[in-house]
């Protein structure tokens, strides 16, 4: 055999294994992504049998919305079907920094998934992170021009309820009972700055934001009751609008009630490493029934506990967990 002839054999051996390993890399990608869809799907299927007009919101991850995850891939009806709006973070601001521009390669690439959602009637939220009073004008102006509903969020801990603009943007007295009718929202799960729940709910009951996202706890451990909820559902002229409850189904909270204090890093199997970047956050292998349990589909789970004590639906966190996997 030539030397030539060899050296043929050995590139196309070469190129045939980098060829496969792509389609294996894909096909793991195609798996994690289809995992937390198929998790999802499972929530708004057990929530909405109690409640069929229950609001099941993920937030990030657009890449599910496609079914190959790429943003010129075929829409993945199964998904979009279960799923009633969309949350989205650092569209305009905060992407790379907060109260920074978010790159236009960025920008146009999630734009190109939020607006396949907005053609299937999903509704899109989006939470830009800037402080600057031309920024969130900026942020508000374009999120508006997109069709998108939008917050301009001066703190990234999500803690205040924002000074600025002194009147909501597209403030109004309608009575809000489906998410196409709400047209602003206040973000607000971290409640460190009241001194309890009373406080809490005075200072939201003097707003007019038209749909409400918190967290079913006051300070992680204090659940809010049904009248509590009912309560919050009054705008301060009068208007009727949505609470949301948040909840994260791609990490554990060690400050949440199911957490057991024996659980590390690896045990249980399903509780993968901490988030370094947010301290007492775990990663977990969120296709795992047992995490399920947690979540959803029983009486003790947490998307019971939210749907008992009276909110409208559930804002679904760290939906982008495929990509830690990936």
């Amino acid at each position: 055999m030539s030397s030539k002839l060899l050296l043929i054999i050995l590139f196309s051996a070469i190129i045939f294994s980098c060829g496969k390993e792509d389609e294996e890399d894909e096909s793991i990608d195609n798996t994690y992504k289809q995992h937390m869809r198929n998790f999802v799907e499972n929530i708004s299927q057990y929530a909405k049998s109690y409640n069929s007009n229950f609001l099941i919101i993920p937030q990030n991850g657009q890449e599910l919305v496609t079914t190959d995850g790429n943003e010129d891939g075929p829409a993945e009806s199964n998904y979009l079907g279960a799923i009633d709006g969309v949350g989205r973070e650092d569209l305009f601001y905060g992407y790379d920094y907060d109260n920074v521009p978010t790159p236009p390669a960025e920008l146009s690439y999630m734009i190109k998934f939020l607006d396949i959602c907005e053609q299937h009637s999903v509704e899109v939220f989006i939470t830009d992170y800037c402080w600057e009073h031309d920024h969130m004008d900026d942020s508000y102006a374009r999120n508006n021009a997109k069709g998108y509903i939008s917050f301009a969020a001066p703190e990234r801990e999500l803690n205040v309820i924002p000074e600025y603009p002194a009147s909501i943007y597209h403030v109004n007295s309608n009575d809000i009972f489906a998410l196409a009718d709400a047209k602003n929202f206040l973000y607000l799960i971290n409640t460190s700055g009241f001194a309890g729940k009373a406080e809490f709910i005075v200072a939201i009951n003097a707003t007019n934001y038209d749909l409400v996202i918190m967290d079913l706890f006051f300070e992680d451990d204090i659940a809010f009751s049904e009248s509590e909820i009912s309560q919050l559902k009054i705008k301060n002229n009068g208007g009727q609008r949505l609470v949301i409850s948040y909840l994260s189904i791609g990490e554990a909270e060690d400050y949440r009630y199911y957490w057991n204090s024996s659980w590390s890093s690896g045990s249980p199997s399903w509780l993968a490493e901490e988030n370094p970047n947010w301290e007492g956050n775990y990663k977990v292998r969120y296709w795992y029934p047992e995490w399920h349990k947690i979540i959803y589909g029983n009486d003790d789970s947490y998307l019971k506990k939210v749907m008992d004590a009276g909110f409208d639906g559930v804002y679904l966190d760290i939906i982008d967990a495929f990509e830690y996997f990936e």
